[in-house]
């Protein structure tokens, strides 16, 4: 379903006021990602990858492997189970018990840090690996079907427009 402005219900500040034009452009991309959120929410492209290419990995553990496949956020950060545990909005013991997981199920393993041996950093065996380009394939399939009615140009300008906003929300 297709959010359309002139369809859009006007949205009203809290004074009653009928929002501008502007704020309208504003509204359909908040619907649309409480739309995409409640897709993601219920797994979805992960559980199409597990099923697709027959991967005998959990769902939560894909989020783990996804994750430490991002790698860290700058230089001389290490991926710690405190960083999966962040980026994935859980607390500190539900993220120790999914990269467990993980890592039992041979997909992540534990490195003593090269900066202090007392510290443990995360990496993607070549098993994890696997499974990062497996569900890569999927949501990229997934993607392209959705993207096939549309030119090169719509694309690259919807690339290049999600990236921005990825990058200054701080949600």
């Amino acid at each position: 379903m297709e959010c359309n402005l002139a369809r859009l219900v006007p949205m009203r500040d809290e004074a009653g006021h009928e929002r501008a034009g502007d704020d309208r452009a504003v509204d359909v991309v908040e619907r649309s990602m409480v739309k995409l959120r409640r897709g993601m929410s219920r797994q979805r492209l992960g559980k199409a990858a597990v099923r697709e290419h027959n991967l005998p990995v959990d769902v939560q553990v894909l989020h783990v492997v996804d994750v430490v496949d991002e790698g860290p956020d700058h230089d001389g950060q290490e991926m710690s189970v405190g960083l999966v545990a962040a980026r994935l909005g859980v607390d500190a013991s539900r993220g120790s018990r999914i990269v467990a997981e993980a890592v039992k199920a041979g997909y992540v393993r534990r490195v003593a840090s090269q900066e202090d041996g007392r510290r443990i950093h995360l990496e993607l065996t070549p098993a994890g690996q696997a499974v990062v380009d497996a569900t890569r394939r999927t949501r990229h399939e997934h993607f392209a079907k959705a993207m096939a009615g549309w030119t090169d140009e719509e694309r690259a300008e919807f690339a290049r427009l999600l990236s921005r906003f990825v990058r200054t929300y701080d949600g």
